[in-house]
């Protein structure tokens, strides 16, 4: 089945590289959430306005191109018996740039007042769960191209996902008991701006499993 599913691909050229493009799409939205919130953490304002605007245009072009390849799918009966999980898997990478759009713009609404000294925390939980979004992508566009290599990033999301809520876990435990200074409204605050991180690698590891159910079912 996977050489039949190949063959099918390689046919419809125009297909793959939408999906290509959305990928490249999506992993750039992740790649500009990690410069918003270090250009917050840092007190840049000019870079992290310009992420905001960056991951605004990024997250409409990738809705713009995820629904042109939903079309394709339903309109000229691509992989059938697929479909509607592919579709369902592109709607949850679709998912991760919405994410990050929509923290980034709580980061500029609500202005958290992070402390320095939790800076170190906060773009280690930060580099840890994109990282768990950034390896996803590689192993989706491999579902669509080899197939047979999905595994080899796949197992990456499910680790950096792990490794996120270790260190979500922690850096909650400061703030709510070594940070003896804060006010509890401040510390609630800063507990939902982690969680705010962590929602990247969550959607990541949904994405994961779906694509795993996919690979699976593609072997029959």
């Amino acid at each position: 089945m996977y050489q039949n599913e190949y063959m099918f691909f390689k046919k419809t050229k125009s297909t793959i590289r939408d999906i290509d493009e959305f990928l490249d799409t999506v992993d750039q939205g992740i790649l500009v959430f990690k410069e918003g919130v270090k250009s917050y953490l840092e007190e840049d304002e000019e870079g992290f306005t310009k992420s905001i605007d960056k991951v605004y245009k990024l997250e409409s072009k990738a809705d713009s191109i995820v629904l042109k390849i939903q079309n394709e799918f339903f309109e000229h009966s691509l992989i059938p018996q697929y479909s509607a999980d592919v579709v369902k898997l592109l709607d949850n990478l679709d998912d991760i740039i919405d994410t990050a759009k929509e923290n980034l713009f709580q980061y500029d609404v609500e202005m958290p007042s992070i402390p320095k000294k939790l800076n170190s925390d906060f773009l280690k939980l930060l580099e840890v769960s994109c990282a768990s979004a950034e390896a996803v992508i590689p192993a989706v566009r491999s579902f669509f191209n080899n197939p047979s290599a999905v595994k080899d990033s796949e197992h990456r999301v499910f680790y950096y996902e792990k490794e996120t809520d270790v260190l979500a876990a922690d850096l909650k435990r400061k703030i709510f008991k070594d940070s003896k200074h804060l006010k509890l409204s401040q510390k609630i605050h800063l507990r939902y701006f982690t969680l705010h991180i962590e929602q990247i690698s969550d959607r990541a590891e949904y994405a994961a499993r779906l694509l795993s159910a996919l690979s699976i079912k593609t072997k029959d």
